[in-house]
């Protein structure tokens, strides 16, 4: 089958589109338990780049599982496949010249191996929202460890599943220390140079 599939070329390249919004393509991608903080740093981050006139675009874990991903389930093997079409769709929207944010669990160190290699190293930033197991199960926004202590959640990452931390991010926001509008500035201040704005 796939000898019968040729890429269609186009006129208006990847550097057009940058060229026309003004600014450099890339991923920011938020890893970190459920109820670090993950999402609510991730919209404040794009509220700060939109002011700025940066061209952006949100994939957020649960509204994916609505609708691109909603035949998947938490086990193993349906975890790896959901990165894995984030990712591609993220590399889509690098394509189309956005800062793309994405906030994602992501448990699995090859996972997110598996992102920067479709989206290209240099087009990925990884975030790592340090919240403890404890605070984040204190939080318990949707209520999730709760059910999970009660068994009515299998694959809980940090209880019934595990989460293997980056070694190495690119940026990392210890929630219990940092306000949120700190995170923004610190994240803010790392990617600026990358930005590469041509309007400032």
């Amino acid at each position: 089958m796939k000898e019968n599939i040729f890429e269609q070329p186009y006129q208006i390249s990847v550097q057009d589109r940058k060229n026309l919004n003004g600014h450099e393509s890339f991923l920011l991608w938020f890893t970190g338990l459920s109820g670090s903080g993950k999402s609510t740093i991730a919209n404040k981050v794009e509220e700060a780049l939109h002011l700025k006139g940066i061209r952006t675009y949100t994939l957020d874990g649960d509204n994916i599982r609505k609708g691109l991903n909603s035949d998947l389930t938490f086990a193993p093997e349906d975890r790896t496949e959901n990165i894995r079409r984030i990712a591609e769709t993220a590399n889509l929207m690098i394509d189309a010249g956005l800062v793309v944010l994405a906030a994602f669990v992501s448990p699995y160190k090859k996972d997110r191996e598996n992102i920067k290699n479709i989206v290209k190293d240099v087009n990925f930033v990884e975030i790592y929202v340090n919240t403890s197991i404890e605070e984040c199960e204190r939080r318990d926004v949707k209520g999730l460890y709760k059910k999970a202590r009660a068994g009515e959640i299998k694959n809980m990452t940090g209880i019934s599943a595990p989460y293997e931390a980056p070694e190495n991010p690119d940026i990392e926001i210890f929630t219990e220390k940092e306000s949120v509008d700190q995170a923004v500035k610190k994240i803010m201040d790392v990617i600026a140079s990358k930005l590469k704005l041509n309007h400032e």
